[in-house]
């Protein structure tokens, strides 16, 4: 049975979602002296980073500007955990910029379980901290964390959203709690569904914003592939084949008509040419990950599948400390597009979900058995699932990586002509007068539930607009991670690991100051004087709002 938890019945600012943006919300609504409830449906913190086993994707410039002070807090203090535990190498133990993987997707490719324990450390102050609040139980902490629950309803009167009914996934006991703000923190944005906020999903069609690159027709059920992650080491001469899943006849025939090659194989499209492309797997590569002289480009290692994205590099460390390498499965192979994971109802989500799964099985029983070795023999057995690592009995990721979410209509809507390379030019760029953060990638789309090919496009590093996380109705509710008011197109360059964290953190921080200074979210958008007030306090916190000059870069 699960442990009981005092859950209050108000708060100030209620969260829904404990991924990396709900992480960064609570963080901010606590810091700013509030109280919050933070839910999450699974039973770790930390969304992309953690229970969807994803190393983060950043920008070029990462390590010296371009995220919050909190965010860049975060990645430090996860390389503090392997210089202080990890039997690393002295040479390893001296690099400021320890990447623990080695991996080439990210300058810092970790574990699941590092970030965990990172992001609980950075929750822990404040969840042991006396609310010093009336209408909180005696002795609760200003931050309660809801882990396995989900939200199953909403109270809403007109414009406001009055309480969340979050169910206990375990037992299914029902909470709710009532707020003056409401984060949707959600990986899927499936609060605002449930609350009737105004959304889009999926796929504009070009004559709404004129986007070159959006299809001609809307379709909401067109929507990026969801991962079902995995992490593998191998050790030769060992056999650790599962089970052949049931339909690993079809994915091992399985052709896309986009496609180069069977969906099983090492061809697939360049992500930007679409041309064909042939990957290379080779675990446990000997080459010293400190070695100077080897190509560390990411483009090299988009080719070497094993490297891509290494989370433990096995010769950073004392020799005999570990015998394998581990990495991190989120390939061309395993994107799942058959079906839309949101939107088209519970029974289908259920079926992606359980196809995803499958498909991921298939690629690791193909892996092991069938895979062209460059011996010129098939398959290697010593693959090894490491449930480990993510945390599960099965060896796969506690959640599905999801790329997009249900997104606010929102007073402000990002468009492919704010960001594209192409339009803006390569030192352009959309000035925000409300601008809360920055990001910058590419605008990086998978194939789709809709038959699309990988879209992506080159773009500039941009400006978070408040205007984008305040919805053009409601007045009580924040997106608080990829549900903000992107496009189908500009989601793709918006979803990653620090604009999370930044639209988490901004969506908190609002939420504390509009309960303090007796203000809206719309009027802190709109008018001049109001979001000076605000700047001023994300200045403080260190957000930063805009880019720098970053032609020498």
């Amino acid at each position: 049975m699960p442990t009981p938890i005092a859950t209050p019945t108000e708060t100030d600012v209620l969260i829904v979602g404990g991924g990396l943006g709900g992480v960064a919300a609570a963080l901010a609504v606590c810091r700013a002296g509030r109280t919050a409830v933070l839910t999450e449906e699974t039973d770790w913190i930390g969304g992309q980073l953690t229970s969807q086993a994803v190393p983060p994707d950043e920008h070029p410039w990462v390590e010296e500007f371009g995220v919050t002070a909190t965010y860049r807090a975060l990645r430090e203090a996860i390389r503090e955990h392997y210089r202080r535990w990890y039997p690393l190498r002295a040479e390893a133990l001296e690099l400021l910029r320890l990447n623990p993987g080695a991996g080439r997707v990210s300058k810092l490719c970790h574990e699941p379980r590092v970030a965990l324990a990172v992001l609980e450390a950075m929750l822990a102050p404040h969840r042991a901290a006396a609310a010093g609040w009336r209408r909180l139980p005696t002795g609760q902490g200003r931050l309660t964390v809801l882990t396995d629950h989900r939200p199953v309803a909403a109270d809403v009167d007109g414009d406001t959203i009055r309480a969340v009914t979050v169910e206990d996934v375990r037992d299914g006991a029902r909470h709710t709690v009532a707020a003056p703000y409401v984060i949707d923190a959600t990986e899927t944005g499936e609060l605002l569904e449930l609350a009737g906020v105004e959304y889009a999903l999926g796929a504009e069609s070009r004559a709404e914003h004129g986007e070159p690159h959006a299809p001609e027709t809307a379709d909401p059920l067109n929507q990026q592939g969801i991962t079902v992650c995995f992490a593998l080491s191998h050790h030769e001469d060992e056999d650790h084949t599962i089970d052949r899943p049931d339909g690993y006849d079809f994915w091992r025939s399985y052709r896309p008509d986009f496609w180069p090659g069977p969906l099983l194989g090492f061809l697939a499209p360049d992500p930007r040419t679409l041309a064909p492309v042939e990957r290379t797997f080779v675990p446990n590569p000997g080459a010293d990950p400190l070695d100077v002289s080897a190509d560390q480009s990411a483009d090299a290692g988009d080719k070497e599948l094993w490297e891509f994205r290494r989370i433990l590099a096995r010769r950073l460390h004392r020799p005999g400390a570990f015998d394998s390498d581990i990495t991190l499965v989120n390939w061309p192979l395993n994107d799942y597009w058959l079906k839309p994971f949101v939107g088209a109802g519970a029974e289908t989500s259920r079926a992606a979900l359980a196809g995803a799964r499958e498909q991921s099985l298939s690629v690791l029983y193909w892996l092991q058995t069938e895979a062209p070795r460059p011996d010129g023999g098939t398959g290697f057995p010593g693959l090894q699932l490491r449930p480990d690592v993510t945390g599960t009995a099965d060896g796969l990721a506690k959640a599905a990586y999801v790329r997009e979410s249900r997104r606010i209509k929102a007073v402000t809507t990002v468009t492919e002509q704010d960001v594209a390379i192409d339009i803006v030019g390569p030192y352009g760029r959309t000035r925000h007068r409300d601008s809360v953060g920055v990001g910058g990638y590419r605008i990086d789309l998978h194939p789709s539930t809709g038959g699309d090919n990988y879209i992506d496009i080159g773009s500039v590093p941009f400006e978070i607009p408040l205007g984008a996380l305040v919805p053009r109705r409601v007045r009580n509710l924040l997106p608080g991670g990829k549900n903000i008011g992107t496009t189908h197109i500009t989601n793709g360059c918006h979803r990653l690991h620090p604009v999370e964290w930044n639209v988490g953190e901004v969506a908190g921080a609002l939420a504390a100051h509009c309960l303090t200074e007796g203000v809206r979210p719309h009027q802190v958008q709109a008018e001049d004087k109001e979001f000076e007030d605000f700047a001023r306090v994300l200045d403080r916190s260190g957000v930063q709002r805009h880019w720098p000059d970053i032609r020498g870069y």
